[in-house]
């Protein structure tokens, strides 16, 4: 279906294969791609999964919800173009996404 890139704050790079319809924070999950926690699952309930979206990309991840806006906005490292990766499903689309990770989860 494609790929994205997952890069760390110290800039080490991890490049997955996209599954369509699944969240990008499962796609993380299941590559083992370091620094995003999940710690609530998925359930947009932590903020434990922040990625920073390349800015030519933003526009392929949708709308984020009011719930995700507010646990974005306690986080001091939310960008213009963050998104909770749980609250993104991977779509064909996104082929080539560069995501970002923080320095840390909150």
């Amino acid at each position: 279906m494609g790929r994205i890139t997952f890069v760390e704050h110290d800039g080490t790079e991890h490049l997955v294969e996209l599954e369509e319809g699944k969240s990008i924070m499962q796609t993380a999950i299941d590559n083992m791609v370091p620094g995003i926690d999940a710690d609530c699952g998925g359930a947009c309930a932590c903020g434990t999964c922040h990625v920073i979206v390349a800015e030519n990309w933003i526009s392929k991840t949708g709308t984020a919800s009011e719930d995700e806006n507010q646990m974005l906005d306690m986080n001091p490292e939310k960008a213009d173009t963050s998104r909770l990766s749980c609250q993104v499903q991977a779509s064909s689309d996104m082929d080539g996404m560069v995501l970002h990770l923080p320095e840390f989860q909150m």
